[in-house]
C-alpha cells in the first residue's frame, strides 16, 4: 500500500491525517464526519466553536458539496482558486455545521494548488476538513518535522511533502458588505482585496 493510499483509508476509517498543502502542512478528516473534526480540534487544543476550513481538489466538488455556493461567491472562487486563498462564503442553509464554529451561517473553503502526494491525495478523496498541522498557538509547520510530536503520533498516516512555503492561506471574508480580510498570509491583503475587487466589479 502507497503513502496516499494508507491516508486515504485512514481518512476514510474516520482517523486523522497530515497531508502537504500549497502553503503549510495541514490536519486533515473526512468533513462529513461530526466526530473526527472534533478530534481534530480536541488534538490541536483548539475550541470547538471555531471553524474548520472545508478543503477541496476544485472548485466544482465544493459546489457539488455545498450548491448554496453559487453565485458571487462562486465567481471570486473560480478567479482565485486553486490558490493560497481561503474564503469565507454564505452557508445559507447552515450545511457541516461541525465545521462552522460560531457562525453557522458561513463556511470557509479553500482549494490549494497541489503537486506531488498533496496533489494525489486529493485527487482520490476531493474534500477534506483540514487546518494547519500545528497546536493552537504554535507556529505553522513547513517542514514534516515542524508538525509536533502529538499530532504526529495521533494520526492514522502521514504524506511527507517536503519543504513548503511556510506561510499559511489569507483568509477573505466575502459574506459582508465588502470583502474583509480576515488573516493576511500567503497572498498580501491589498494584493487580495484589489484582486477580487476586479472579479466583483465584472
Amino acid at each position: 500500500m502507497s503513502d496516499v493510499e494508507r491516508a486515504v483509508a485512514a481518512l476514510e476509517t474516520g482517523e486523522l491525517v497530515v497531508i502537504p498543502t500549497d502553503t503549510v502542512y495541514g490536519l486533515a478528516c473526512d468533513p462529513e464526519n461530526e466526530d473526527a473534526v472534533r478530534l481534530l480540534s480536541d488534538l490541536k487544543g483548539r475550541a470547538r466553536e471555531q471553524p474548520v476550513a472545508l478543503v477541496a481538489s476544485s472548485v466544482d466538488v465544493l459546489l457539488d458539496l455545498i450548491p448554496e455556493l453559487r453565485g458571487a461567491g462562486e465567481a471570486v472562487a473560480r478567479a482565485v482558486l486553486p490558490g493560497p486563498y481561503t474564503l469565507v462564503l454564505s452557508n445559507p442553509a447552515r450545511r457541516l455545521p461541525w465545521l462552522t464554529g460560531s457562525r453557522p451561517e458561513t463556511i470557509g473553503v479553500r482549494v490549494p494548488d497541489l503537486a506531488g502526494p498533496g496533489h494525489d491525495f486529493m485527487d482520490r478523496v476531493g474534500v477534506v476538513a483540514a487546518t494547519s498541522a500545528n497546536l493552537h498557538g504554535g507556529p505553522d509547520p513547513r517542514f514534516p518535522d515542524d508538525v509536533p510530536a502529538e499530532i504526529r503520533d495521533a494520526v492514522g498516516a502521514f504524506l511527507d511533502g517536503g519543504d513548503l512555503p511556510g506561510t499559511p492561506s489569507t483568509v477573505v471574508d466575502l459574506t459582508g458588505n465588502e470583502p474583509r480580510v480576515l488573516r493576511a498570509g500567503a497572498v498580501p491583503a491589498g494584493d487580495a482585496l484589489a484582486r477580487i475587487a476586479t472579479v466583483l466589479e465584472e
